[in-house]
């Protein structure tokens, strides 16, 4: 390959790769940046900078059903199964909820264990920053 191709396609793997970043395609936990769900098209307020992998290292998170939790028919927490490959609107809009319940279930979950770990931001600012 010559300098030129060489250079051309790390160019073109940049823009791919920022592109990607930029969107949120990213489906792989480690590189996730920021909150986001594809039910929110409009938002109110900006996505959740967010690094997962950092996040769980420092609130020392070592079991993924913690946030990638699963419910059965009955309301009872499914110990051991994980939701990480979904989205959480999958489950949090599922028969006739709205994005209202989605946004509820997002500030449950994570709100809702800082306040419990007296740790990590609970202001509308802290976490959705300009």
């Amino acid at each position: 390959m010559n300098k030129k191709a060489l250079a051309a396609y790390i160019v073109v793997a940049f823009i791919v790769s920022a592109i990607a970043a930029i969107s949120g395609f990213s489906r792989e936990q480690w590189e996730i940046t920021s909150v986001r769900d594809s039910a929110f098209g409009v938002r109110m307020r900006t996505a959740v900078a967010f690094n997962h992998d950092e996040h769980n290292e420092k609130a020392a998170i070592e079991d993924c059903t913690e946030c990638h939790h699963s419910f059965d028919e009955d309301g009872a927490k499914v110990e051991g199964e994980s939701t990480e490959s979904l989205e959480c609107s999958e489950c949090h809009m599922a028969e006739g909820q709205t994005k209202m319940d989605l946004m509820r279930a997002y500030h449950l979950n994570c709100k809702g264990c800082h306040e419990d770990q007296k740790a990590g931001p609970v202001m509308c600012g802290e976490c959705h920053q300009k």
